[in-house]
Formats: C-alpha cells, structure tokens, sequence
C-alpha cells in the first residue's frame, strides 16, 4: 500500500483506508459537486445547439440570451446566488436610511438588538432574517471558492477523475471553514471563564440572555453554515452516500440544539459543542485531502485526526454530557419562569441530555466505523470489497450513460 507517489498514468489506483473515511464525515454535497446526470448534461448539449442556431427575431435573441444564462449558471453554480446576494447588497446600500426597504434588510445583513451603551446584543426574530441571509451567502462563498479556486487546485495537484475531483473539492473547503470556525470559537471562549471546556459556568450565570458581537457573530454564522448545508443535504442534490441517514439525523440534531441552546439561552454550552465538532472536522478533511493527493503525510496525520476525534467528540462531549447530570440542576437557579426566561429547570434538563446524549450516539457509530478503518490498517490489510465512492461513482455514471444511449 503505497501512499507516497502517485500511481502511474492510467493505472487506477484501489483506495486506501487510510484517509479516505466516507463515514463519520459532516459535510454536505455543493451544487458544485453534486452527481450531474446524463440526462442534465443532454439538457446542456441542447442549450448549446440551441445558441449555435441563428436568431430570426428580437424575440429569439432575447430567448438565447435566457439559455446562455442557463447555460453558464449551469457550469458556474455561484452566479445564481451570487446575484441574488449582490442585488440585496445593492438595494440595502442605495436605499435610503429610515426607509421600509433599508430596515427591512437590514434585519438580515447586520446583527440586530444592540443594547445602547454596552458591548452585549439580545436576542429576537431578526436573528433568523440574519441567518436566512448568511445562508445565502454561504452557497454563494462555497460555490466560488469550489468553481473558481478548488477545482483548478484539484488539477494542479493531479486529481484529474471528476467523482475523485469532487470529494477533494468538499474537504479541500471543509478545511478552510472548519480551520477559521475552530480557532475563531477558541479565541471567543478563551475571553469567557469556559476557558479550558470548564463546564460549571454553563450554568452559574444562566440564563445568558445577551452576548458580545464577536460571540453573536459567531453563533449565528454557525448556525447559517448549518441550516445551508442541511438543506442541501435534504434536497438530495446527489446519489445518498453510504451514510446518508446517519448524516441526515446529524443535522437534524445539530440544528436543533443550535436552536434550543440560543432560544433557552445555553449558549455557552453550545458554543463548547460547536468548537469540538468544528475542530475534529478539520482534521477529518486534512486527513482526507491528503489521502486524496496520495501524500506521504496521510497515514500520520490519519493517526492524529483518530486521536483528536476521540479526545473532541466523545471525551469533551461525554464531559459536557455528564456536567448535564451532575451540573445542571445543583449549580444556579433551578426553575421555570416564563418571565425572567429562567428555563434551567424539570424539562430543559432531559431535553437537553437526549439532544447531545443523541448527537454523542451517531459520532459512537462513526467512531466504531473510524476504528475498524484503523484496525485493517494496522493489520496491513486491504479488503478488496473497500472501494472510494469515487470509483462506485464512475462505474455507476458509466452504466447510467450505456442506459440513455
């Protein structure tokens, strides 16, 4: 099993299980990377001739100006949302201050509640016109960097097959996200007394009706990430990967506790949550980006990624999870008021503990599957059943192609 050089030209190459770890991975497909069917790549064929033909009239040039459109949102997935997000830009910055238009967009372009003469923001409605926007711009940043940047760097560093070109697309962004997400988080909680994952101040302060700007910023950003990835994800833009429902009932769960922990005000424990998936998710996608690129730093960097999943995902988690049990009734208040938005309480108490108690079960499974890898590895085996996704997908648009000819 060589993971040094790259394989000799036209020879195809068995994935390694080092580093190609289908399973226990967080990230949704982009509209830049989902499976491009025959039949949608006959419908571009058909734009194509249609622009090749000669225009008779106005009329007719204004219809090949529509398909070329089609045509070039088609080959470059930003531009769609790309302008979408500059024309709200345009119109909110045009407009004038005061105005329906202005303050209506502003709801969702600039943090909302600021409380006059502190550094702290409350919360309200406005927070998911923010989120809805910053999901936006999410799938505009995601589809460029992949269109623009990540797929001629996948060329350059000689990821030529599109199913393998797609996979080192995903991870190669899902480096970049989680590598500013995880120290951005780290840098938040070392200002706060959570500092290191201290778990009694979950609760000593609650409720934490208010936040600075920084960890406002932070909070909904994430969750915006989030809610665009999950939507994609639930659309099924692509063939289900092998654990599509694992992965389904993981942002399902994440998007509820990031809504419970800010609604019921547990932001300080979500903030902990998101830093421990953040980080471990980083080095899940430098693990597979240099599988991908057969480099000779993937069998210890898959070693470091092992370790920094167990110590993230489940000692941290399995840490906050018992602070919930030992914690969070005997430190603070202890009732429900409406009122006060005290919610520390008979119900908050389960609710949660199933929540992280359910995210702790799918990132379980993952591991079992994560350490099986691992197993095979260390055993030197290299069971001819395991094959990349990459390689299924190329035989399967292969079958798909001899079925539309």
């Amino acid at each position: 099993m060589s993971l040094a050089a790259p394989p000799p030209e036209g020879h195809r190459r068995r994935g390694s299980s080092v580093g190609n770890i289908d399973l226990g991975d967080n990230t949704s497909p982009s509209l830049t990377t989902m499976y491009r069917s025959p039949s949608s790549r006959k419908r571009s064929d058909a734009r194509i001739a249609q622009l090749s033909s000669t225009p008779e009239s106005d009329l007719a040039v204004a219809g090949k100006i529509w398909v070329a459109f089609r045509e070039l949102a088609y080959r470059h997935t930003w531009i769609g949302p790309g302008l979408v997000m500059v024309s709200l830009l345009a119109t909110f910055f045009l407009s004038p201050a005061g105005s329906a238009v202005h303050e209506t967009l502003a709801r969702g372009i600039l943090l909302s509640y600021h409380i006059p003469g502190t550094d702290q923001y409350g919360k309200g409605v406005n927070d998911f016109y923010f989120v809805f926007f910053y999901s936006l711009v999410f799938t505009f940043l995601r589809e460029f960097i992949m269109t623009c940047i990540l797929k001629p760097l996948a060329s350059a560093c000689g990821v030529r097959r599109e199913a393998k070109q797609k996979r080192f697309m995903e991870q190669t962004y899902a480096t970049l996200y989680t590598g500013c997400s995880g120290p951005f988080g780290l840098w938040i909680m070392s200002k706060l007394p959570l500092w290191y994952f201290e778990t009694t101040p979950f609760y000593t302060n609650y409720p934490h009706k208010t936040n600075d700007f920084y960890f406002k910023l932070y909070y909904l950003g994430q969750a915006a990430y989030w809610v665009q990835q999950t939507v994609v994800l639930s659309l099924q833009l692509e063939k289900p990967r092998k654990d599509f429902k694992e992965l389904v009932l993981h942002h399902i769960i994440t998007i509820a506790l990031i809504w419970c922990s800010y609604r019921f005000h547990f932001t300080w424990m979500g903030l902990a949550v998101y830093i421990t998936m953040d980080v471990s998710d980083f080095f899940l996608s430098v693990s597979k980006t240099l599988n991908y690129v057969n480099s000779r730093l993937t069998t210890p960097f898959f070693l470091v990624f092992v370790a920094s999943w167990i110590y993230l995902r489940h000692y941290l988690n399995l840490k906050i999870l018992w602070s919930v049990l030992t914690e969070f009734r005997t430190v603070g208040e202890w009732e429900l008021n409406w009122d006060t938005q005290q919610y520390k309480c008979w119900i908050s108490q389960p609710i949660v503990f199933f929540l992280i108690g359910a995210l702790q079960l799918v990132n379980g499974y993952w591991l079992f599957l994560i350490l099986r890898i691992l197993a095979r590895y260390l055993k030197g085996d290299n069971p001819s059943d395991e094959r990349s996704d990459d390689e299924e997908e190329e035989e399967e648009e292969q079958v798909e192609e001899k079925k539309n000819q």
